[in-house]
């Protein structure tokens, strides 16, 4: 549908290239060359300047080995006291033999781990996590995660029942800084 009028287009303009250049060759100039020549050659670099925003702005398109890694809270989409307890409080894992642990923290020291396995559907262009844990669960866990993604990266968002939305990004967990904590906050 898109493409019948760019063909169109296309045609119409190789024609008036067709006739320039005629009118050059009866004519015997010059001009009328150096027209076609900076036309295309505009054309030809609206392409490329298409091609590449087009590359630069498309969203990544997720296999399962991209959901392998280390998960942390993502300070950085909502700051404040709520987003620094969860980052010290939750945190996960998916390891390469699609095991999920999914880590209940106090700080550096994990206090409790829950188990299972991941897999993913693909009812799009890109792949969806499922998450099938071990019972007992915990109740960030009760549903698989939306995923968000970016032109880079992307972020994993679990409905809680007890906090909402909570938002994983892969990362390596840090110590926060109290100090600019209470900046930020």
């Amino acid at each position: 549908m898109f493409y019948l009028p760019l063909f169109i287009l296309l045609i119409v303009l190789i024609i008036l290239s067709l006739i320039l250049l005629i009118l050059g060759g009866l004519r015997e100039s010059k001009t009328y060359g150096r027209i076609v020549i900076y036309f295309w050659g505009f054309v030809f670099a609206l392409y490329l300047i298409a091609q590449v925003m087009h590359f630069i702005n498309s969203k990544t398109v997720l296999d399962k080995e991209d959901f392998y890694g280390t998960y942390i809270i993502d300070r950085n989409y909502f700051s404040g006291k709520q987003a620094d307890w969860q980052y010290n409080h939750y945190r996960f894992e998916i390891k390469e033999n699609d095991s999920v642990y999914f880590h209940v923290t106090n700080g550096s020291a994990i206090t409790e781990t829950y188990k299972g396995k991941i897999s993913t559907k693909a009812p799009f262009k890109s792949a969806r996590p499922v998450f099938k844990m071990a019972l007992p669960n915990h109740h960030v866990l009760d549903s698989n995660p939306t995923i968000y993604r970016d032109s880079w990266d992307f972020m994993m968002v679990f409905k809680s029942p007890k906090f909402h939305n909570m938002y994983f990004r892969k990362g390596e967990w840090k110590e926060i800084d109290p100090q600019l904590s209470k900046v930020l906050n």
